[in-house]
């Protein structure tokens, strides 16, 4: 089995990670053991690249996964192509870095589209997820792509709207703000006018430009921040994602970015509904919930499911934030059989992970990092 090392960090990195309160039926599941032994691992699921039609809703199947005692969440994160965060609230209770020899964990690899273009790139900052939306062909049916990303922290948020890609780079060099430079002054940690291509450099190796000034897709020399808001505004990707984008997306490519928090549509013949912890910064809103869910009831599809919505357990999945799509039907099954029913799977790596150089190497296009806020 692949194992990726997890890199020591300081007070202000995971650790410091809020905790979320796992419910006791969320709880009861992840700590069983109860014919575990019995059980046998399947193949993993893909969970980056899916076909769909214009009508589909949502993408991917839920999975769990047994660890190994070396294991820990961000490993397993970044193995199933899954953010910091994701895999934490889908698995409250957990201790990120010592699990268990033999924990089961959720793996969150059933998404909920947002509202939004089918077109290009979108970014949920609430659920801290890129999809690329690739030209259909004439079936009406597109590859999606789907990565996390590493978000602005409080105070250096990404800007809501449309924009584009203007430029992209290889190995770039970061031109730095006089903004950051005067807070990293100001913290102790001074910062050159420009960094220079290589392990230094926080744009990592590849570099998406948007016409939103100073604001950059990009990579990272810190993939621990992937799923976490840790930037300062700009777009984090693990390494093998961005690379595997930067060869996609051409220039002029839209990027539409929203904030989602509660995600619903119909899979299966069956609603379902997904809440992330809303951004500090912008709230939630319950009563845009129940109007998303009431609006999704009366565009069900045909021979869809007509049974009634539990809103008793919508609230409870809106309370408890983890970021699982959940049938909420009262004919549904409840969560601790929606859970125990996804498939058990080998822990191998899936998507586009393999080890990478710490390094860049190569020579650098300066444009595109020139003033960004990373």
């Amino acid at each position: 089995m692949l194992v990726i090392r997890s890199r020591a960090i300081d007070n202000s990195g995971w650790r410091g990670t809020r905790r979320l309160r796992a419910s006791a039926g969320v709880v009861l599941l992840l700590f069983s053991v109860t014919s575990a032994a019995a059980e046998s691992a399947e193949d993993p699921r893909t969970s980056h690249r899916f076909q769909a039609g214009p009508a589909q809703e949502v993408l991917g199947e839920l999975q769990r996964v047994r660890v190994r005692h070396e294991d820990t969440l961000p490993d397993v994160a970044r193995l199933f192509d899954l953010g910091y965060e994701e895999i934490t609230r889908a698995n409250p209770g957990i201790d990120p870095w010592l699990p268990g020899d033999g924990t089961e964990l959720v793996l969150p690899t059933l998404f909920v589209l947002p509202e939004a273009p089918r077109d290009g790139l979108v970014l949920n900052m609430a659920g801290m997820r890129l999809y690329y939306f690739r030209k259909p062909g004439k079936d009406g049916v597109s590859d999606i792509y789907t990565h996390p990303i590493g978000i602005g922290r409080v105070g250096w948020s990404t800007p809501l709207g449309t924009t584009r890609v203007t430029a992209k780079a290889k190995n770039p060099s970061w031109y730095v703000p006089e903004s950051i430079r005067k807070e990293h002054a100001e913290e102790g940690d001074p910062l050159p006018a420009i960094v220079p291509p290589g392990p230094d450099n926080p744009l990592g190796q590849h570099v998406l430009r948007l016409a939103l000034p100073s604001y950059l897709i990009h990579g990272t020399n810190k993939p621990w921040g992937v799923g976490m808001r840790v930037s300062h505004g700009c777009i984090r990707l693990y390494p093998e994602d961005i690379e595997a984008l930067f060869s996609m997306v051409p220039k002029g490519t839209p990027v539409h970015i929203v904030d989602q928090p509660y995600l619903a549509g119909w899979h299966n013949g069956r609603l379902m509904f997904a809440a992330h912890v809303p951004l500090e910064e912008q709230g939630g809103d319950w009563l845009a919930a129940l109007e998303l869910l009431d609006r999704r009831m009366k565009d069900a599809p045909e021979s869809s499911s007509t049974a009634a919505i539990d809103w008793g357990r919508v609230a409870r999945i809106t309370r408890d934030g983890m970021g699982i799509a959940f049938p909420v039907q009262i004919d549904a099954p409840d969560v601790r059989q929606w859970l125990t029913a996804a498939p058990l799977i080998r822990t191998e790596p899936v998507a586009n992970y393999r080890p990478q150089p710490d390094a860049a190497s190569g020579p650098a296009e300066p444009g595109p990092g020139e003033g960004a806020k990373r």
